[in-house]
């Protein structure tokens, strides 16, 4: 007799039944892009731009140095903050059009908490840090969706709710 499990409960059985059979349990550097393109504080906008054409990407990570995050630029910093305004991002480096309120989270943090944090946050991506700090990885809700235990219709109604305030992109 095959048990069937209601939809509230189904994701707490999957996972008790994969820690039972000795299963390990998924970790965000499974699905994470690994060692993806990035820039420094001082790069040209218009440089950045085109990492994102290339890369087929909307996230670029600013790094230290070091490889630790400093902020990050999305398709939508460079509309909002440069475009919506009338600057000219040929005259514009990272540093000017970067979000600088940076969401990280760790290489072996699990999906849900990976999830928790966009939706906290409000963000579609995060830069994964190994345990230094330093930028190994990016994962986008896309890279969740593809996770089994998630999906698509769940991601996307956790991390599209609206916001009571407006966007911090166009501050």
């Amino acid at each position: 007799m095959k048990l069937v499990y209601p939809p509230c409960m189904a994701r707490v059985m999957h996972s008790i039944n994969r820690i039972s059979l000795g299963v390990v349990m998924e970790s965000v550097k499974d699905y994470m892009t690994r060692n993806p393109a990035f820039c420094s504080p001082d790069t040209e906008l218009r440089k950045v731009a085109q990492m994102m054409v290339d890369c087929d990407c909307g996230e670029i990570p600013v790094l230290d140095p070091d490889n630790k995050v400093v902020g990050v630029i999305t398709d939508r910093d460079i509309a909002c903050r440069v475009v919506a305004r009338g600057r000219n991002p040929s005259k514009l480096i990272a540093r000017e059009c970067m979000s600088d309120h940076i969401v990280t989270i760790g290489e072996n943090a699990s999906f849900e908490e990976c999830v928790d944090l966009m939706e906290d946050n409000k963000v579609r991506r995060l830069p994964v840090v190994d345990q230094e700090g330093r930028c190994c990885g990016i994962i986008s809700q896309a890279d969740i969706i593809r996770n089994k235990d998630f999906s698509a219709g769940e991601v996307i109604r956790r991390l599209s709710r609206p916001s009571d305030t407006p966007s911090a992109v166009a501050s």
